[in-house]
């Protein structure tokens, strides 16, 4: 008997839990719907130049102010992966129907130990499904930063930059190689360009994805 009372509290506590992981939401569910919400309350015109991404993408508060020669929107969401944009692309790109698109991620997925490889394979994916709904819309993907508080990650970052570069080549996109400027003459980080997590950027950074974004977009969108 008391083995029977054992076995169906250990039946219902299962069953609990199953439940509270079928209610759970995914990953950014809270900043997709407050997107989703905005966009309900003032919807955005077709034909931006959309930024997605990761954090570095989402704290960018300047953009409007940094390219005043296109129209902007941020759809970057925080602590985010490669593979979530490619997850989340059916809402935070195919609605905006974007002039272009301005990709940053992949310092994350390198600091949750994927590969470079993979960090590669999940831009494929994430090109491909745009490509599949959007052909002609040009794509930019901003360099990972050499990170003063992920420098014992390095090698991975050189690496898949390399990686995504070449296939950047191949696959007509641009390549924003901002890498090289974040580095001192001597081949290290440059904390000066970082908030205190030595992670994300200051506006000095920000200066920098400025000037290369903004020739990037020049080549790009020539007629402005």
């Amino acid at each position: 008997m008391a083995l029977r009372r054992a076995l169906a509290a250990l039946v219902l506590l299962g069953l609990a839990a199953l439940v509270v992981a079928v209610r759970q939401d995914p990953p950014f569910e809270d900043e997709i719907r407050r997107f989703e919400a905005s966009d309900r309350a003032n919807p955005p015109a077709p034909g931006a130049v959309l930024f997605t991404g990761s954090s570095s993408i989402r704290l960018w508060s300047s953009l409007a102010e940094d390219f005043p020669g296109y129209r902007t929107l941020n759809r970057g969401f925080g602590g985010s992966q490669i593979a979530d944009s490619v997850r989340l692309v059916d809402r935070t790109v195919f609605p905006y129907k974007p002039r272009a698109i301005v990709f940053f991620a992949g310092t994350n997925d390198l600091a949750a130990g994927k590969s470079p490889e993979t960090a590669l394979a999940d831009f494929n994916a994430f090109v491909t499904k745009v490509r599949d709904r959007l052909p002609n819309v040009p794509i930019a993907y901003i360099a990972i930063s050499p990170a003063p508080s992920r420098w014992n990650n390095i090698a991975n970052v050189r690496r898949a930059n390399e990686l995504i570069r070449v296939y950047c080549g191949y696959r007509g996109l641009r390549f924003i190689d901002t890498y090289a400027s974040f580095l001192t003459p001597e081949g290290g980080p440059r904390p000066e360009l970082y908030v205190a997590d030595q992670l994300h950027l200051r506006p000095a950074g920000y200066a920098i994805w400025r000037e290369q974004v903004g020739q990037a977009l020049r080549e790009m969108l020539p007629n402005g």
